[in-house]
């Protein structure tokens, strides 16, 4: 797709290409660019903007409450452009170093198995009472948040549509009469 969008451009064309959530964010604008590198010289020279959408991560943090209070990072679960090991290294890590966890591409028909081995890795580090959230489908009329616990996170409750987010020592949960709960991560961290 990227590379025809580049050709068309090249011929002069005006031409959009759509990305779902941020085009930057384990979005087309990635492929984008990295079929400039490798492409004709010519596409080098295209005027090309990328322009920012809302990422799912910052949708879903904004229904939640203030859960990227503190450091985050993101991952995508989908090994089709990288291997397994690594995700699970840099989850482990990720963990270890006291990060508030975005997981994109969470589970998907091809990859059903991935969410539960994510899970069972981040157990090894994380307690069993870290807040876990799956929000599904920000924005749209199937819209649904869940918030458990590392404990009691369960990968069945994911789908492409899902991101996850997977609190750490600083999340902490508010609970609320007749309404969804709160997450937020705590901004200062003690030694």
């Amino acid at each position: 797709r990227a590379r025809h969008a580049l050709d068309l451009a090249a011929a002069g064309r005006r031409v959009a290409v759509v990305s779902g959530g941020d085009a930057g964010v384990f979005g087309m604008a990635s492929a984008v660019f990295e079929a400039v590198e490798t492409g004709p010289a010519a596409w080098a020279a295209l005027d090309i903007a990328v322009i920012p959408g809302v990422s799912a991560v910052l949708a879903a943090a904004a229904r939640l409450g203030a859960p990227l209070g503190g450091d985050f990072c993101v991952i995508s679960l989908s090994d089709n452009l990288k291997p397994w090991d690594v995700v699970v290294a840099r989850l482990r890590l990720a963990a270890q170093a006291g990060f508030v966890i975005a997981l994109y591409n969470a589970r998907s028909n091809a990859r059903p198995w991935q969410l539960g081995v994510a899970f069972a890795e981040l157990r090894t580090v994380l307690t069993g009472d870290v807040p876990v959230a799956f929000a599904r489908a920000v924005g749209r009329p199937d819209e649904r948040m869940e918030i458990t616990d590392l404990a009691h996170a369960d990968p069945e409750h994911a789908d492409m549509s899902t991101l996850v987010l997977i609190g750490c020592a600083m999340t902490r949960r508010i609970a609320r009469t007749g309404a969804q709960d709160w997450l937020y991560t705590e901004r200062r961290v003690n030694p």
